[in-house]
C-alpha cells in the first residue's frame, strides 16, 4: 500500500511544485480522471494537458493529505486543497479521491469528491432551518 501512497503524493507534488516530471509512472496510458465539479478526462496524454494548461491560469498553493483508506485496487485519499488563480480568486475546500489501480501499480481511474469548508448548523437557532444567502459551490 505504501507504493500506492508515494504514487498518490507524488501528484499531489506535482502540482504544488508545477513540474509534470514522472507523470507516466503515476497514471495508466488509458486512465480516467474526474474532478469534483464535472471536467472528465480521458488518457494519460489529456491529463497532462489539462495540468499544463491548468497551471498557465493558477497555482496549486496547498495539496494536504489527511489519511488514506486501502481495500483491493481502490485507495480512498482524503485531503484539503487551496489554490490561487491569475485573477486573484482563491479556492478551498476537503476532498476525496476514488483512486483504481493497473495491475501494474498505476492509476487507472480517479474521482475527485469536495465538500465546501465553510460549513455551518442550520438548526442552530430552533427548529426552522436557517441557510445562508449565498450561490452554492460549484462542486
Amino acid at each position: 500500500m505504501s507504493g500506492r501512497e508515494e504514487k498518490i503524493r507524488a501528484w499531489f507534488r506535482m502540482w504544488l511544485e508545477r513540474s509534470e516530471a514522472g507523470i507516466e509512472d503515476v497514471f495508466a496510458p488509458d486512465a480516467v480522471y474526474i474532478e469534483s465539479w464535472g471536467p472528465e478526462y480521458h488518457g494519460r496524454e489529456k491529463i497532462r494537458h489539462w495540468f499544463r494548461e491548468w497551471n498557465s491560469r493558477g497555482m496549486v498553493q496547498q495539496w494536504d493529505i489527511k489519511q488514506f483508506f486501502h481495500k483491493g485496487d481502490q485507495t480512498i485519499a482524503v485531503w484539503y486543497f487551496e489554490d490561487r488563480m491569475n485573477n486573484g480568486r482563491v479556492e478551498a475546500f476537503d476532498g476525496m479521491s476514488l483512486i483504481r489501480w493497473t495491475a501494474e501499480g498505476k492509476i487507472a481511474f480517479l474521482q475527485e469528491y469536495g465538500c465546501n469548508e465553510n460549513r455551518y448548523d442550520p438548526y442552530r437557532d430552533g427548529p426552522e432551518p436557517r441557510f445562508r444567502e449565498e450561490n452554492s459551490s460549484w462542486f
